[in-house]
């Protein structure tokens, strides 16, 4: 069986104009370096324990997401010159990535921001069920105020068994209508600093399949809601029902990559007055969407039936709940809890 590499993927993927070189020779590659990284990190952090701090929002942090918080800064200031900006879960201030003086001694002809959750699960890293990063990467030096056309790139980062990562590129100009101007590929990780280099791309093109299925996946996430919204109660019922696999780890990147790699299934995570909404728009939210729709899904906000890729971020601390996966199935709880 060849072998592709993943600088040899990101190389014939690049635009042949020149334009976007740093993201597919830098940005990406950096990225992916960090995920490798952080694998490292995490297979050695025997102790998962509250850090003593607290981010921005007042959510307690604990000792594995500040490693990896720092890992993805360093990786980004080291490694990243056309990367002027970036902001974290952890951190939501979209915060200068270089000195002043090497920022302007670079003057990159395109110049990005990030935005990412370094390490989503804490909940659930403790008992050591995959977790995973989630990083969107935007168009200029900021992504509050731009429409989400801006964000040209999301990546997730799977710690598991193995480290894989999964990538989508659209660039400016592709439309969501057009699979082939959408590129969802898998790659497979090697751990440490020079993951990058060591990665092997496990499939170039990742997609959700279209009906009919062997097997209905379903993901209900905040499933104490079914007890305040009868709409719910009455889907995921329907979901048993009609014989739909439970599929739900708890994890929003394991859970979204399980439909991903099978190639159909459906997260729902909906809101109530009295659950309300978890998800970040700018750290978790548009970069799994980006990635569904490259995959050729669909990703929607439960409240309202609204494409989650429609909307213009206001702030870093925006949230909604998700629905997302196969675009049929998307389709069919966007009538269900909008009925």
């Amino acid at each position: 069986m060849s072998v592709t590499s993943l600088a040899s993927q990101l190389q014939g993927l690049a635009p042949a104009d020149g334009s976007y070189a740093d993201l597919f020779s830098s940005v990406l590659p950096a990225v992916i370096d960090a995920i490798g990284e952080i694998a490292s990190s995490l297979s050695t952090a025997h102790r998962v324990a509250l850090a003593g701090t607290a981010n921005t929002f007042g959510d307690d942090q604990l000792n594995v997401d500040v490693a990896a918080e720092l890992v993805l800064r360093n990786t980004l200031a080291a490694k990243c010159p056309s990367v002027v900006t970036a902001s974290s879960e952890e951190d939501p201030v979209e915060k200068p990535v270089h000195s002043e003086a090497a920022a302007v001694a670079t003057r990159p002809e395109h110049c990005y921001t990030v935005a990412f959750d370094p390490l989503d699960g804490s909940s659930i890293i403790a008992p050591n069920w995959t977790v995973g990063t989630i990083l969107g990467i935007w168009e200029g030096p900021t992504a509050v105020g731009q429409p989400a056309e801006k964000q040209i790139a999301a990546v997730l980062g799977v710690y598991g068994p193995r480290t894989t990562a999964v990538v989508a590129i659209r660039l400016p100009g592709s439309s969501k209508a057009d699979a082939a101007s959408s590129i969802c590929l898998e790659i497979g990780l090697g751990q440490g600093q020079q993951a990058s280099q060591n990665s092997e791309v496990l499939r170039s093109s990742v997609r959700l399949a279209a009906p009919p299925f062997k097997t209905r996946y379903f993901a209900p996430a905040n499933l104490r809601a079914a007890a305040q919204d009868g709409r719910y109660m009455a889907l995921v019922s329907n979901y048993i029902q009609q014989g739909y696999t439970l599929r739900y780890s708890g994890g929003l990147v394991p859970d979204v990559v399980h439909a991903l790699v099978k190639g159909h299934g459906v997260y729902v995570s909906p809101v109530t007055a009295q659950s309300k909404a978890k998800l970040r728009q700018l750290f978790e939210l548009f970069p799994i969407a980006l990635i569904v729709e490259c995959a050729g899904g669909l990703a929607i906000d439960p409240a309202d039936g609204s494409r989650i890729l429609d909307r213009v971020l206001q702030g870093t601390d925006e949230r909604a709940g998700l629905v997302c996966g196969t675009a049929e199935d998307v389709e069919a709880v966007k009538k269900a809890l909008l009925a």
